[in-house]
Parts: structure tokens; sequence; C-alpha cells
């Protein structure tokens, strides 16, 4: 068995996995968001790949995410009544009406119903509400994770493009 330093095993092992899983949720829901930190509304708008994929599509396709595996597998409303897109696709679709403030207002407030949602939940609870089926709690936490690490990197690759023009 391996030997942990004390202060390691103070704040790492001795934290619930859950806590562990919310802190990282929080630190790349952070991070995404904070990618438009700093952007005038066109350098976020601005497409610099052939897909629909812009830094302030990000942030709002995140909003997207955190409705489907937060509020839809969480109560089992459809994605019309939780006024959401039918498909990922058509999340990163900005309307004229998107802004740097609205997006990471959006967001912010769909992450904290997102934690309100699970707050009474286990982990190893199942949510039934999505499409995919039956899963449990862990599951989304390490689903939801994944994508917003990869969305983190996009980001972080885009915003070094736009601030080198």
């Amino acid at each position: 068995m391996t030997s942990f330093p004390a202060t390691f095993a103070d704040d790492v092992i001795g934290e619930s996995a859950r806590t562990q899983f919310e802190a990282f949720l929080d630190e790349h829901r952070g991070a995404l968001t904070g990618y438009l930190d700093g952007l005038s509304e066109e350098q976020a708008r601005r497409s610099l790949v052939p897909s629909r994929t812009t830094l302030l599509g990000l942030v709002k396709h995140a909003t997207f995410v955190e409705k489907v595996w937060f509020d839809e597998a969480v109560t089992c409303r459809p994605r019309a009544e939780i006024g959401i897109p039918a498909t990922p696709d058509e999340s990163f679709i900005l309307d004229d009406g998107d802004t740097i403030a609205t997006i990471q207002r959006a967001h912010r407030e769909a992450c904290e119903a997102s934690r309100r949602a699970t707050a009474s939940l286990g982990l190893d609870d199942v949510l039934r509400g999505h499409r995919r089926g039956p899963l449990p709690l862990r599951w989304v936490y390490l689903h939801v994770l994944r994508e917003l690490a990869q969305h983190c990197g996009h980001a972080e690759i885009l915003r070094e493009q736009i601030l080198s023009e």
C-alpha cells in the first residue's frame, strides 16, 4: 500500500469522493467561463474552426450540458419544458442577444441549479431522466467532468489564437 504525507491524506484522501468530484467540476466550470474574461464581444463570437464552435458558444453549450445532466436527468422533464435545444449541436448557436455577460450569468445560474438538484443525492443514486437510460450520479459526474475538461482545452486553444492575432 502507498503511504502519502499527512497533508495529502488529510486534504485529498480524507475528503469524500463526492467532495472531490464537485471540486473538480467547479474548477472546470470556472475555468471555462474564465476564458471569456477580458475579451471583446466580437472576439468571444469569433469563429476559428469550420464547426459552430466559438468561445461564447462553448460556454453556452456548457450551460446546455448542465441542464441536460442535472435537470433533465434528475427531474425527468423534457428538454422543451426546460427551455434547451433538442440536440447538443444546436446548443452552440448564438442568438443576437447573447453576450459575454448573459452567457456567463446563464452558466453560473445553471451550475447553481445543478448543485441544488444533486445536493440530496448520493453518488450511487440512479438518475432516470436521460435519453441514455438510467445512470448513477457518479457516472454523470465523471461524464460532465470529462466533457468540461475537453471543452476547457478547446477554449484555451481558441483564446490563444484570438489573442495572438
